[in-house]
């Protein structure tokens, strides 16, 4: 119940004006971005009010007493006026801030971090905000069970960061839609390899008996696909060249590539174990690059690293990592990932499913392709039988997890491969194939959603009716009609 009080007329006028013009001031001195972009799963992740070009990350770590010192250099465009921002960051004592060279004022409130610099910052302005932090980087459970973060493995330490991991090592804007280019100097005890994304730019002995490696990612990166992984490897380095033209591969809109530098890093106890799939990444990356248009990154490569160090392969962009010696079916899965998922992001969270399946479906094809069941065989038996092997198959639809804890469960996978395949079976393989990789050249290096998707095979294959599959197979609860 609210209470009120009779005001002269002439009186509350002049009130109302000073109101009205208080409440206009206030709004133009305190232009806050959003904590957070509202994520239908994380809407604390991200934030909004600008946009991030480029991160530049100068860290030190080590393993002993795992401690991690950092300077984070991220450059970004505001959307619109700004008197404050935040940055997300979890854990980790932040020493100091500057935005454009001037110390700003900035407090910590759980994972975000609010800089406030010392004059606002105009909407179009680009500025750089610098923020030296250090600590002991934390370890997340996610709401699945699953650890990211920063895991602590037996010789130093990796970085995983899907869905929001990688505010445990650097701050940024930690949400797929606000992807940017990085370089990332990482400083180590002798003896250790610091490995990330992109290309090794220099590896140089520091005064102090250290080694300093630095990392150039060129292409956009979702802060999620990026890593750090520290400790002793073995390192392989090669080039893959991509000799099948259109005689080989009809799906190839690129000409033959020479030199494509290839980074391997394998733990010691795992190189022989290894060593027969790793060996085929020239081959899988060719029939990607048939199936899937040309690759979308600068580098290629692995990190496999010890079994317990991490509980699951992820897609981290340029060299997936892997937990102990992949198995071919997920090294194909990672590799396709570099298109579905690092090249093309989702939007949001919801669009998981774009991520894992077309990667689950690239599966199948390698399986089509490589003399094993075709995919269609692959559809029939999950769809009689999936229960079988993924109890959980028809618990919900893949574009409708039902909370953080589903995103990456089972109907995400499989289910979204099978929708996949209905589009497949739908408009035949030649305008398949031209739909696939017109989808990878339409949004390289961007950023997608479902909506988009179904819209844009709307758009290529007028003729066809996909009503039913969105409703069946994308969004309807339980098991689908039998096609």
């Amino acid at each position: 119940m609210s209470r009120s009080v009779r005001l002269v007329p002439a009186v509350a006028a002049v009130l109302l004006l000073l109101a009205a013009t208080a409440c206009d001031d206030t709004a133009a001195a305190d232009s806050t971005g959003a904590p957070g972009v509202d994520d239908p799963y994380f809407p604390e992740a991200g934030n909004g009010g600008y946009d991030v070009s480029h991160y530049g990350l100068t860290l030190a770590y080590t393993p002993e007493g795992n401690r991690l010192s950092g300077t984070a250099v991220v450059t970004a465009r505001a959307g619109r006026d700004l008197s404050a921002f935040d940055l997300d960051l979890a854990g980790l004592t932040v020493e100091e801030v500057t935005v454009g060279g001037v110390r700003a004022d900035f407090h910590r409130d759980g994972r975000e971090l609010t800089v406030r610099p010392a004059g606002t910052l105009s909407g179009g302005e680009t500025f750089e905000v610098r923020v030296r932090y250090s600590g002991s980087p934390r370890t997340i459970t996610d709401p699945d069970g699953s650890k990211e973060g920063w895991l602590r493995t037996a010789d130093g330490a990796l970085a995983l960061g899907e869905p929001i991991g990688s505010m445990t090592w650097f701050p940024g804007n930690h949400h797929p839609s606000d992807k940017a280019a990085y370089d990332i100097a990482v400083t180590v005890p002798k003896g250790l390899t610091a490995v990330s994304n992109g290309e090794l730019t220099s590896e140089r002995a520091t005064d102090d008996g250290r080694t300093t490696f630095v990392w150039h990612t060129g292409e956009p990166m979702a802060s999620y696909v990026a890593t750090v992984a520290i400790g002793r490897y073995t390192v392989t380095r090669s080039t893959a060249t991509r000799t099948a033209g259109p005689e080989i591969c009809p799906g190839a809109v690129s000409p033959a590539r020479t030199g494509l530098p290839v980074y391997v890093a394998v733990d010691p106890s795992q190189v022989a174990a290894s060593r027969a799939v790793l060996a085929r990444l020239p081959e899988v990356m060719e029939w990607a690059e048939c199936n899937f248009g040309p690759y979308p990154f600068s580098s290629a490569g692995a990190i496999v690293e010890r079994p317990g160090d991490a509980a699951y392969a992820l897609e981290t962009q340029n060299r997936p990592v892997h937990p102990g010696a992949p198995d071919l079916p997920t090294f194909v899965h990672e590799i396709a990932h570099q298109w579905f998922g690092d090249s093309v992001t989702p939007e949001n969270w919801r669009d998981m499913w774009l991520n894992e399946g077309f990667a689950t479906y690239a599966e199948w094809l390698w399986a089509e392709d490589d003399g094993g069941p075709s995919a269609q065989e692959r559809f029939t038996e999950l769809y009689d039988h999936g229960e079988d092997e993924f109890e959980d198959l028809w618990d919900f639809a893949p574009a409708k997890p039902t909370s953080a804890a589903e995103i990456s469960d089972d109907p995400v996978y499989q289910r979204g491969a099978m929708v996949i395949h209905r589009v497949r079976s739908t408009v035949g393989d030649d305008a398949f194939y031209d739909l696939v990789q017109g989808w990878a050249a339409a949004h390289r290096h961007g950023n997608a959603s479902t909506a988009d998707f179904t819209s844009y095979v709307e758009r290529r294959a007028p003729d066809h009716d996909f009503t039913r599959i969105w409703a069946d197979w994308l969004y309807g609860e339980g098991r689908p009609p039998r096609p």
